[in-house]
């Protein structure tokens, strides 16, 4: 196990790298100039080339990189162009609000899925097995923006539930009831694809793992159909669940970014959007990179949870 968790670390690490240089580069092709956001369109060049002197973009772009991850190495981010706030605060301030986004989200589908999934597995190509199937490949098929939408033409506008609507958010520390009532229509929106996904992988796995022996010889001693799936069923039939659950969370962490700019949610998403607008090549980076290294970090986890309830996923 040791080595295994190591020889992922490494590889971890190689992946960042990457990401970083190539998320360094990428940025720097975007359209739009830092110059012309802070100085305005009538700057002189020579108000231009002293920008950029001071701002250090005068220089190659290899320098450019190395100084920056070496500030990034030492926990500093840089200071955003365009507000003239570290980086790092801006960060510390917008991603709680994904995490407490994505949480709530994942709750919700785990919560339906898993359930559901069992009932449907029972009883393959049954009335409950075909409908939810059925529901699942159409909700799947429905991309998040237009489901948030839907949900705030039916929930904020016809309904008239307050909270609900764009622009509404309220931090936790403010108001708990009042946070989960503004993050309640995109945790939904959020949950619906998470939800989809899990059921399927799970469903399938179930019906495999209900038709192995020691399923039959449990059922043979008479034990209970709902101890069968709990105790017996659910953890050999989970390994693919939580591969994809890691896989999927991950995706979240950049997957939600539309939502939270179509309801206003100053999350990473909203800032992001912001950043790449303005030009502000550092808050950019340092999202990008906090968001990569996230998202590793996430598959990483659940690549050791999976080998956890699998060893044989170590030891191979």
């Amino acid at each position: 196990m040791a080595r295994y968790v190591a020889r992922r670390l490494a590889t971890l690490v190689g992946i960042v790298f990457v990401i970083s240089v190539g998320s360094f580069y990428l940025i720097h092709l975007l359209p739009g100039d830092p110059a012309t956001v802070i100085l305005g369109t009538g700057a002189s060049p020579a108000a231009r080339a002293a920008l950029y002197r001071q701002l250090g973009l005068n220089r190659p772009l290899v320098t450019q990189y190395l100084v920056w991850i070496g500030h990034v190495l030492h926990g500093n981010l840089g200071v955003s162009f365009i507000s003239e706030t570290p980086v790092l605060a801006t960060i510390r301030t917008a991603l709680p609000i994904d995490l407490e986004l994505i949480l709530i989200s994942q709750v919700l589908a785990f919560a339906g899925a898993i359930p559901l999934a069992m009932r449907a597995a029972r009883r393959p190509n049954g009335i409950l097995d075909r409908t939810l199937s059925a529901g699942s490949f159409t909700l799947l098929s429905i991309p998040p923006f237009i489901i948030i939408v839907l949900l705030v033409l039916l929930v904020s506008i016809k309904w008239g539930l307050a909270n609900t609507g764009p622009s509404s958010y309220v931090s936790l520390g403010s108001d708990w009831i009042v946070n989960l009532e503004s993050l309640a229509l995109p945790s939904i929106t959020l949950a619906v694809g998470s939800f989809v996904i899990y059921f399927r992988v799970l469903r399938a796995d179930l019906i495999t793992t209900l038709q192995e022996e020691f399923i039959t010889m449990a059922r043979s001693k008479g034990l209970r159909q709902r101890r069968i799936m709990w105790r017996h069923a659910f953890r050999p039939s989970s390994v693919a669940l939580l591969g994809t659950a890691g896989v999927n969370i991950g995706g979240l962490l950049a997957g939600g970014f539309v939502v939270e700019y179509l309801l206003s949610i100053p999350g990473l998403g909203y800032t992001l959007i912001a950043a790449i607008s303005s030009s502000d090549y550092l808050l950019v980076q340092g999202i990008v990179l906090v968001v990569s290294v996230g998202v590793v970090l996430i598959n990483f986890l659940f690549d050791f949870l999976t080998s956890i309830v699998d060893p044989r996923i170590s030891r191979e």
